[in-house]
C-alpha cells in the first residue's frame, strides 16, 4: 500500500496523531508538517479515506519495515493449496489401489486436493462403469479426510473426480489394528 508522506499530503486540514501516540487533534497541514520537521520526523498518512485524512508523524523508513516484516510473517502461516493427482486403472489389483488410497489419504491431510484419474485403454473404453467403480470406491475409502468437490466425469479416455480436503479440521487418526505379534500374546 503507498502512503503519501510530507509534500505529498495535498489536504488542506488532517487529524494529526502525534509521534507518541497522542491525538493533536484536526491542523492544517502546514502546521502538520511543521510539527513533523521539528520533531525530525515523516508525516505519514495512514488513514486517507477517513473525513478529515488521519496522519500520524513517524520515522518512515521504521514504518515501512515493521509493515515488509508485519507482511512477510502473515505470509509464513499461509498454506498454498496444491492439486495432486492419482492415476488408476479400471482393472487396478487391490493392493496397488490401497497404495494409492493411501497415498491420497496423506495429500488430503496436509491440505490438498487430490483428483482422481482413472484412464482407459483399447478395450477398456468399453467398460466406463469399472472406472466409475473404482472412482467410488476411491472416495469412499477417503471419506473421512476428504469430501467430493467434483463426481467424476469422462473427458476423452479418462475420468476423473476431484476431492477436497474435509472443513472439519484435523482428520481423526485411525485406531491402528493390533499386530500380528500382539496377537500370539494372548
Amino acid at each position: 500500500m503507498n502512503f503519501r508522506i510530507n509534500r505529498q499530503i495535498r489536504v488542506p486540514k488532517v487529524r494529526v496523531i502525534g509521534p507518541n501516540g497522542d491525538q493533536m487533534g484536526i491542523l492544517d497541514t502546514r502546521d502538520a508538517l511543521a510539527a513533523a520537521q521539528e520533531a525530525k520526523l515523516d508525516l505519514v498518512e495512514v488513514a486517507p479515506s477517513a473525513s478529515p485524512p488521519v496522519c500520524k508523524i513517524i520515522d518512515y523508513g521504521k514504518f515501512r519495515y515493521d509493515q515488509t516484516k508485519r507482511e512477510k510473517e502473515s505470509k509464513k502461516f499461509q498454506h498454498q493449496v496444491k492439486v495432486k493427482e492419482i492415476k488408476v486403472k479400471p482393472n487396478i489389483d487391490e493392493h496397488d489401489f490401497e497404495t494409492k488410497r493411501k497415498r491420497a489419504y496423506q495429500f488430503l491431510e496436509k491440505g490438498n486436493k487430490v483428483k482422481v484419474t482413472c484412464m482407459f485403454r483399447g478395450r477398456e473404453m468399453a467398460y466406463p462403469d469399472r472406472g466409475k467403480e473404482v472412482i467410488r470406491r476411491m472416495c469412499e475409502g477417503l471419506e473421512e479426510v476428504g469430501q467430493v468437490e467434483s463426481l467424476p466425469k469422462m473427458m476423452g479416455r479418462s475420468m476423473t473426480a476431484v476431492l477436497a480436503p474435509s472443513t472439519s479440521g484435523k482428520a481423526k487418526k485411525k485406531p491402528k489394528e493390533p499386530s500380528d505379534a500382539q496377537n500370539e500374546n494372548k
